[in-house]
């Protein structure tokens, strides 16, 4: 018998030899010598010649692959009903179904990643989904992010549509090559003739106690890159209808995730709930709205600037509207000028690093636009502090924004 294979921790990551000098040799000559010296093929020689397998066949698919199973099916617990009308459901429900329905939706449309599929996922995302839609689709990988990257973009290439997870986007460091070279920029290096369908997803930034490494905030730096679109959810119904587009787009997005909202609940209405919903990449939500001072933020500090928002309310009688940005790149520009164009104070809210962040790309759009002639205050910025992320919990609270922080730079701009 052999022994059981130990589980990887989500907070803990081993670098060897491998993934310092990461070769792509090296990888294509593992997955050689595994699938030739075990008669079971593994996992990824089975994605390769899935892909291998799909460009070949061009027949037209049947109702056996395509929308056969309703999506509540998977569920293994019904959705909470409000007095409202509208639903109660976390986030891991709301990805979950997403993810299920865009799998029953489209048979080239896979889920491949570290423990997606044995173990439900890390974060119990996947749940369910190995069962219902088989190895063919819900595929576990080896621990080797530049490798399995690298194959999914291949099969992107090819045609098949890859929802690539990561156990947390600091881990897809060793892959970014992969992302930026290959998935962002083969589109327009072709000429317009060869699109890269595929869709990173994982937990990005910080958790809790996961140190430096495990904690960084990946929007400012995939939202400078040409050739990707990034979005950063914030409720359930960010969560479904966003994933959603992101695995139609046509184009390689980044979806940043957060491991603390996992757990949070969230209504949602009948109508977000349909296999039909979709939300557009590119468009901001005004959260709640306001006269007085306009708050942007995206992920979980929009929860923060919400709290925020009825403190000043409550405090001052200071009316401030709350814009869920959604969508890092493309950036909603024209919401946040509206808004600015209404309330005259702006601060800008997010947990990554101060220097050339989001809050950073809001500011120079508002400085170039007829938005600045509208301003009574200069632009305030909320970020994380200019320092790796602390592991003692005492020093993590400090290190990132809350509504506290919010009040005091809104009192700030609105000279109170």
């Amino acid at each position: 018998m052999h022994a059981p294979k130990p589980k990887r921790s989500s907070s803990v990551r081993l670098y060897g030899i491998n993934e310092i000098f990461p070769l792509q040799e090296r990888l294509l000559l593992l997955i050689i010598n595994l699938s030739m010296a075990v008669p079971k093929l593994s996992t990824v020689t089975k994605t390769a010649q899935f892909a291998a397998q799909a460009i070949k066949s061009n027949a037209t698919r049947t109702l056996k692959h395509n929308g056969q199973f309703p999506v509540v099916r998977m569920m293994d617990k019904r959705f909470a009903s409000s007095t409202s009308g509208t639903k109660t459901i976390t986030v891991r429900d709301a990805l979950n179904a997403g993810l299920a329905e865009e799998l029953d939706r489209d048979d080239d449309v896979f889920l491949m990643g570290e423990e997606v599929a044995q173990y439900n996922g890390a974060y119990k995302v996947s749940r369910g989904l190995l069962d219902r839609f088989g190895e063919r689709r819900v595929i576990d990988t080896p621990i080797t992010e530049m490798g399995f990257t690298g194959l999914a973009i291949g099969a992107s290439l090819h045609g098949l549509k890859p929802v690539l997870e990561f156990m947390t986007f600091n881990f897809a460091m060793q892959a970014i090559d992969h992302i930026v070279n290959s998935a962002a920029k083969t589109y327009y290096m072709s000429g317009g003739k060869q699109p890269c369908n595929i869709t990173f997803r994982g937990p990005n930034g910080a958790a809790a106690g996961v140190g430096a490494q495990h904690s960084q905030c990946y929007a400012a730096w995939y939202g400078s890159i040409p050739g990707l679109k990034v979005v950063s959810p914030y409720s359930a119904e960010d969560y479904k209808g966003l994933i959603k587009a992101a695995i139609r787009d046509p184009n390689p997005v980044v979806f940043l995730e957060n491991e603390m909202a996992y757990g949070e609940s969230f209504e949602i209405s009948e109508e977000a709930l349909s296999a039909d919903f979709v939300l557009p990449i590119g468009k901001a939500k005004v959260e709640r709205e306001g006269t007085d001072i306009t708050l942007v933020a995206h992920s979980r500090s929009v929860k923060f600037c919400l709290d925020a928002a009825e403190v000043l309310e409550k405090e001052y009688g200071v009316k401030a509207e709350v814009i869920n940005l959604r969508s890092i790149k493309p950036l909603d520009v024209n919401s946040i000028i509206e808004s600015v164009k209404k309330t005259n104070h702006l601060v800008t809210v997010e947990a990554g690093f101060p220097a050339f962040g989001v809050g950073s790309e809001i500011c120079a759009q508002i400085m170039e636009s007829e938005a600045f002639d509208y301003l009574d205050s200069p632009v305030e910025r909320v970020t994380g502090c200019e320092v790796p992320t602390p592991y003692a919990k005492e020093l993590e609270d400090f290190a990132f924004p809350d509504q506290e922080v919010i009040l005091r730079a809104s009192r700030k701009v609105l000279g109170l």
